[in-house]
């Protein structure tokens, strides 16, 4: 489990990678705006916490790295919790920290996610998603460090893209440095589906491994669960020489989730959380038992 000031510093530092996204992405309302507000991404005028946190993923996300944690929490034996007592478990995560009180705005993103695309008629399994899209956050709670919790992610066994935030940060990374990894295709072959693809661990595919288990829930819900921080292919068009047929398909639903999650920053906050309560245990119900493995 983690430690108090390895936690306080997680939150703290996440707090600002969380800042900068609403900073970034809030002013911006419409998907064909995207291009602009991934550009500020590589402008690299942030935090510097962030431009920390970026240099120490970008340097440790090895290939041996991520397939040791895939094997450490694909075991799902760190506990049974219910999805609603996640969310808050998560939200009521609070630390003082570097002059002031630090908070993990989990259940505020999640319920602003939720509620626009209710009003939106989307359909409820992608409500159901941006509920819990962020519960990975739990290793947090594990003792694991923001790097390997946070940000977006990126294929390994292969070349690293430039169009990754901060590229030149890859250049400590010891696969840049290996035959095996650093070509194009890498150990993979081309358009072999990002289902062979092992990517930077994090807490995306952590709630992927945690729903999947399941063995029953919405197969766009999954893939959304997985994919929806791999930006350099989202929203800049880099690794589609990975892609196959399924992924195309699934990819428009991503887009469609991204839009929510990185435009919700400046939609209204329910007045009263408790009162949507009712409705969202209802619909948890729907998709998930009382309790599930992480």
């Amino acid at each position: 489990m983690a430690d108090v000031d390895a936690l306080s510093s997680a939150v703290y530092d996440t707090k600002q990678w969380e800042d900068f996204l609403k900073t970034k992405y809030g002013p911006y309302k419409s998907s064909k705006e995207t291009k602009h507000f991934y550009e500020d991404i590589k402008g690299e005028k942030t935090h510097p916490s962030v431009i920390a946190f970026l240099k120490e993923n970008h340097e440790k996300q090895t290939y041996d790295y991520v397939r040791t944690m895939k094997e450490k929490y694909g075991k799902l034996n760190q506990g049974e919790f219910s999805i609603w007592g996640m969310l808050m478990r998560l939200d009521e995560i609070k630390v003082n920290n570097r002059g002031g009180d630090v908070q993990l705005q989990q259940k505020e993103h999640a319920f602003q996610m939720a509620e626009s695309m209710r009003r939106e008629g989307q359909p409820r399994w992608l409500v159901m998603t941006a509920l819990i899209h962020d519960l990975g956050k739990y290793l947090y709670l594990l003792g694991e460090k923001q790097w390997t919790v946070v940000g977006e992610i990126f294929p390994v066994g292969c070349r690293f893209s430039k169009e990754i935030a901060y590229p030149h940060f890859f250049d400590n990374n010891p696969d840049t440095k290996n035959e095996k990894y650093n070509t194009k295709f890498g150990i993979y072959e081309p358009h072999c589906g990002l289902d062979k693809v092992n990517f930077s661990f994090g807490h995306d595919e952590y709630m992927y491994m945690v729903c999947n288990n399941l063995g029953y829930l919405p197969k766009e819900m999954l893939y959304i669960l997985r994919y929806h921080s791999f930006y350099s292919c989202l929203l800049e068009g880099d690794y589609t020489y990975l892609l196959n047929d399924y992924d195309i398909e699934m990819m428009k639903w991503v887009k469609i989730f991204l839009q929510y999650d990185l435009f919700s920053f400046t939609e209204p906050l329910p007045v009263d959380l408790n009162d949507l309560k009712p409705y969202y245990v209802e619909l948890i119900s729907e998709y998930f038992p009382e309790k599930i493995r992480w």
